[in-house]
């Protein structure tokens, strides 16, 4: 149904709601005091970290910082989406969940277009599958064969095949009504800008549906079936699919237990599906790039041990050192990382077919730890029975220890490193200590001032507003639009103080997320920033958001509106400040360094290149 659900409903909702008996049905819970405490369900923990306070509504671990209401929790634990989540609570009560604007033509029409993308992927991997089966799909079967696919493998992964000709898909879907922008947008069709012609993505290829936790098609990928390049070819980024974020085969995985203990992380989609083929349903793939810190928080949510494995090969090596950076800051108690390196030449599919199941899961359970892989390439081309080689091998860890959480493994680790260089642990702890304060010294030297109306600019530890905030480090001052978005996600009543128009935002990396975060609350009227931050769940702008709302703001509340109001006025004076070519410039520049510019930037964008136009 179309339309936004009311704050006041929310509100309401969670106030009627018991958290202990949300989560208790989960979680085995014991009375603690005035808490129930528990194990953690989103790390593995050995003594109860996890706490729910009844009087607080709130739960919150002490081990991973998981924290949130009944409406968090069951986002969490149940990888529901927040229109999802809430309606499950209201079920739980008995009452419909309303919502505002359901008769708004708007509304509607923004509800129908999102429709069309969901169901979109659905029809056009119903395709597939279909094709797989008739006449011309026949190439595709005996590829699938050759590779040793059985028809129930190839079933439960639900592949299928694209037909040669440019326009299979597009044909099917016009039938349908589906008009071609929408199928543009989700990127089943390409666009060539010099012709105005559309034209199918996948062309004669065997076709891989990439399945979101609940199953439903978000993208594809399709491999060849001979030489030609690229081998294998993804969807692009669409509304809803973030190659960073998914895995292939995590739905399947979960589907075949309930009970997973570990994944293995493989390089490509018949890695996964040949595995599967060999009884293990526990392979995932990345899509066509290395493994990200989004990959992994999602995979260490499900399980306690994820093992990486690599091409025995120099190039696997140097994939196994990213994995191992990427790997060290998730690494707090309770979770394992390992690293399998098959022989060289090989890959999950031959290796799995020449020595069976068996001997791969032995290898699996054999695979190297991260502490053992870490020494390893710390140790590697120096000579560690001299001063110079131990004292570089220390170095290396000790940068590596630096990004690890504070906890048992590392302590167990530098207990290790002390053994190994002949170094006091005592002496390391200090080593660590400096570097530590070293770090946090050139964090503090690279930050920017930034021009704001009224108050010191805030640092903020966070994924960063901007690539510049990025570039430098961690611990960043906010820009002006920035510190809007911050006040805004604090304060969100404050958007009623805002202009009718947006025409004061820049036109930079940071405004899409601003005019989202503004049209969000306009058709919300959301007072709680726990409800926002639901809203941007597992997105890279809720990770951006998430680190603002832990940041306490440190301005008084009656004098928030008066600032934001001073940032606006800033931004204004700024503008007017600008020539129209810097401004064309600003906009070129940013569609130059990647960041997609949205409608407004676009038209914005136009006009400019009229103006100058008619000024030459």
């Amino acid at each position: 149904m179309a339309g936004q659900i009311p704050q006041r409903f929310i509100d309401d909702l969670l106030g009627r709601v018991d958290v202990v008996e949300v989560v208790g049905e989960r979680v085995q819970l014991k009375k603690a005091g005035r808490n129930y405490a528990g194990l953690c369900p989103f790390h593995q923990e050995k003594s109860p970290s996890f706490t729910v306070s009844a009087d607080k509504q709130f739960y919150h671990c002490f081990g991973c910082g998981a924290h949130g209401n009944a409406l968090r929790f069951l986002m969490e634990y149940d990888k529901l989406p927040f229109p999802e989540a809430v309606e499950q609570l209201a079920g739980r009560l008995g009452i419909e969940v309303p919502r505002e604007g359901a008769d708004d033509p708007r509304a509607q029409q923004r509800e129908k277009k999102r429709k069309e993308g969901v169901n979109l992927l659905e029809v056009a991997a119903s395709f597939y599958r279909e094709r797989l089966k008739m006449q011309e799909g026949q190439s595709a079967q005996r590829y699938l064969q050759s590779r040793g696919l059985s028809p129930e493998v190839v079933s439960t992964y639900g592949i299928g095949y694209a037909p040669g000709g440019w326009e299979a898909l597009k044909q099917h879907l016009n039938a349908k009504g589906i008009s071609e922008p929408v199928q543009v947008e989700y990127g089943l069709l390409i666009h060539r800008e010099d012709t105005g012609r559309t034209y199918d993505r996948f062309r004669d290829r065997v076709m891989f549906p990439i399945r979101d936790l609940r199953g439903r098609t978000i993208a594809f990928g399709g491999r060849v079936m001979g030489d030609e390049q690229p081998k294998y070819l993804n969807s692009p980024e669409t509304p809803v699919f973030h190659k960073g974020r998914e895995l292939y085969g995590l739905y399947e995985a979960r589907q075949a237990s309930s009970k997973l203990e570990q994944l293995v992380i493989v390089e490509g989609y018949m890695d996964v599906v040949a595995l599967a083929q060999y009884d293990i349903h526990n392979a995932v793939a990345t899509l066509g790039t290395a493994t990200t810190e989004d990959h992994l928080s999602r995979l260490f949510r499900l399980v306690s041990r994820v093992v990486f494995c690599f091409d025995g090969d120099r190039a696997g090596r140097q994939a196994a050192s990213r994995a191992l950076e990427t790997a060290l800051p998730q690494m707090i108690d309770g979770r394992e990382a390992r690293f399998l390196f098959l022989p060289e030449g090989d890959d999950p599919d031959s290796l799995v077919r020449r020595e069976g199941t068996q001997a791969f899961q032995d290898r699996v359970t054999c695979a190297m730890p991260l502490s053992e892989f870490l020494f390893e390439q710390a140790a590697q081309g120096r000579d560690l029975n001299t001063v110079e080689g131990r004292e570089r091998f220390a170095t290396h860890v000790l940068e590596a220890l630096s990004k690890i959480p504070e906890g048992m493994l590392k302590s167990l680790l530098l207990e290790a490193l002390a053994k190994r260089s002949g170094l006091a642990q005592a002496q390391l702890q200090e080593l660590l200590a400096k570097r530590a304060s070293a770090k946090e010294r050139n964090e503090q030297a690279h930050w920017e001032p930034v021009e704001v109306s009224s108050t010191a600019p805030v640092p903020v530890a966070s994924p960063g507003l901007s690539a510049r905030s990025r570039r430098h480090g961690a611990s960043q001052v906010l820009s002006t639009v920035g510190r809007i978005v911050q006040l805004l996600l604090h304060e969100p009543t404050l958007v009623a103080a805002l202009p009718d128009t947006l025409d004061w935002l820049p036109e930079d990396e940071e405004t899409p997320l601003c005019r989202e975060l503004i049209a969000l609350l306009r058709a919300g009227r959301y007072r709680s920033p726990q409800v926002v931050l639901a809203h941007f769940q597992g997105s890279h702008e809720g990770q951006v958001l998430a680190a603002l709302a832990k940041r306490e703001l440190l301005i008084p509340k009656a004098a928030r509106e008066a600032e934001l109001e001073g940032l606006i006025a800033h931004l204004l004076d700024r503008q007017r400040k600008r020539s129209p070519q810097e401004e064309y410039e600003a906009l070129i520049n940013l569609e130059r360094s990647g960041q997609k510019l949205d409608h407004a930037q676009r038209q914005r964008l136009a006009s400019l290149v009229m103006e100058l136009a008619q000024r030459h």
